[in-house]
């Protein structure tokens, strides 16, 4: 077990944005949530080796849509999110897992660790972004007898917003209770939910990519350049940098409590988003694929750059790694989590990743 300093903050924060591809937060919200961690408490990190097979993991993460201009969501709704739901559990919560990697939802955890005592485990339920609760549910949603148990608090109390919701459900039918909160609160939730035990997580969740998304922050930190930078990780990650472009066009709209849209690159690059970016097209050929990452940063500074943060004149680095690469929670198996974001985007997904 290691103390999360304030180093870790902004690496975790840099690193979890690029391994995000295109959501899990912004940069400055993981940074804001890691620093006032590291200020109120100290935050613990600890791998599942350390932890009993039969303890209890809770999953913690935000839900929404990044891109939604009333969102309203305060570091104490994380907190108070998982205390609504320790109340509900009968046994002793031994450990905290982030839903995914991204530039929040990388440090989603640490807060609560410093405020609770629990400490965050090295598991997070994937280990890159994906648009769906039941993408990162580790697969519980085909354990028959798992009973969901979700809490989620957000939402601007001053506009009438403010939301606090415990459920009890199917995997599904909770998730989505939770996305609809997230609308009814402005654009976001933070949720706590899914307690399972230790050995659960081990087989299903991503287990190192807390620490991978640490040392991918570190490599994009060490360049002295955003191309070294890019370079840089594509070597650690297996990757490739497709291209520098400038940004065409964006199309985006907020439904349902996700990010829809499409950018298109200088040189007949495009790129579809369903909060994270699921495809990557060049003048009509597929170069790649979600669960593969695609990831833009900024040409001009070292930093990633989120679908909801693209605009129109940036100039961007486009970079691309292989699923194979990348340590990959149970929710990324399975094809017809694949078929919604087929729906969502548009685009074929299925066949390009499962044949």
């Amino acid at each position: 077990m290691i103390a999360l300093s304030r180093e870790m903050v902004r690496a975790a924060a840099y690193g979890g944005a690029l391994l995000g591809g295109g959501g899990g937060g912004s940069i400055e919200e993981g940074m804001c949530l890691g620093n006032l961690a590291v200020a109120v408490g100290r935050p613990r990190l600890v791998d599942l080796d350390e932890l009993d097979d039969d303890a209890l993991i809770v999953a913690v993460s935000a839900v929404g849509a990044p891109a939604a201009a009333d969102q309203y969501i305060e570091p104490i709704h994380y907190v108070q999110a998982l205390l609504l739901l320790l109340e509900h559990l009968d046994a002793p919560v031994a450990g905290l897992i982030t839903s995914e990697n991204g530039g929040l939802s990388s440090l989603n955890g640490w807060f609560q660790s410093a405020v609770t005592g629990i400490p965050v485990a090295d598991a997070p339920c994937n280990g890159r972004a994906h648009p769906t609760g039941l993408m990162g549910s580790m697969g519980l949603d085909r354990e028959m007898d798992y009973l969901s148990r979700q809490a989620a608090v957000g939402g601007n109390p001053d506009r009438n917003r403010h939301v606090c919701l415990y459920v009890e459900s199917g995997l599904d039918s909770a998730s989505q209770l939770v996305r609809q909160a997230a609308v009814r609160a402005g654009g976001v939730v933070a949720v706590a939910r899914n307690p399972v035990t230790v050995a659960y997580v081990r087989e299903n969740a991503a287990p190192g990519t807390l620490r991978q998304a640490i040392q991918v922050g570190k490599t994009l930190l060490e360049a002295e350049n955003p191309v070294d930078a890019a370079r840089s990780v594509c070597d650690l990650l297996s990757g490739e940098l497709i291209c520098r472009a400038m940004v065409e066009n964006v199309a985006l709209r907020t439904k349902d409590g996700f990010d829809i849209g499409l950018v298109e690159l200088s040189g007949g690059y495009e790129l579809t988003f369903w909060n994270e970016y699921m495809t990557l097209e060049h003048r009509g050929k597929r170069l790649a694929t979600f669960p593969d990452l695609i990831a833009t940063l900024s040409a001009d500074e070292i930093r990633p750059l989120t679908s909801a943060e693209i605009r129109a004149g940036q100039e961007v680095l486009l970079i691309q790694a292989p699923k194979e690469q990348l340590r990959l929670g149970a929710g990324m198996r399975r094809p017809e989590l694949l078929r919604i974001a087929e729906e969502a985007v548009g685009k074929e997904m299925v066949r390009y990743v499962f044949g």
